[in-house]
């Protein structure tokens, strides 16, 4: 398994307004696309820094994933996801390696992205993502 890049960086916010005109405003980068997840109770905005994206995550639910994550933790960096060939088979290495998984199986993310995450008490402390668009030929 080799990560051909990092796909984005997720970061939960409270506001997802306040949030969308600080990265535009101050930062200069243009929102190009917000979407809701229902599955995983999140809603997302996306940002491309060259070719990485920065993902930010408002929770629709205060009990869903990244509800919970501010509760605990406040805003913030929520995860790094990585893009993969063969997402069924990095999550199999990983497995092989120790790696305690969140998801077995992929799921539909974001962007329509095939996604699967790793457990942060495998991975120092850090939610890892593997994210592969399967719609990209090679």
């Amino acid at each position: 398994m080799k990560p051909t890049h990092i796909e984005h960086i997720g970061i939960a916010v409270k506001d997802m307004d306040a949030a969308i005109a600080y990265y535009e405003k101050v930062l200069g980068l243009t929102c190009y696309a917000i979407e809701e997840v229902k599955d995983q109770r999140v809603r997302t905005a996306f940002f491309k820094v060259g070719d990485t994206k920065i993902e930010l995550l408002e929770s629709t639910d205060p009990e869903g994933p990244v509800g919970k994550f501010i509760e605990k933790r406040g805003q913030g960096v929520h995860h790094i996801a990585f893009a993969v060939k063969g997402i069924e088979q990095c999550l199999e290495a990983a497995k092989e390696h120790g790696v305690s998984l969140i998801d077995s199986v992929p799921r539909r993310g974001a962007e329509g992205l095939d996604i699967a995450f790793l457990h942060p008490k495998s991975t120092f402390g850090v939610l890892t993502e593997f994210c592969e668009d399967k719609k990209v030929k090679e």
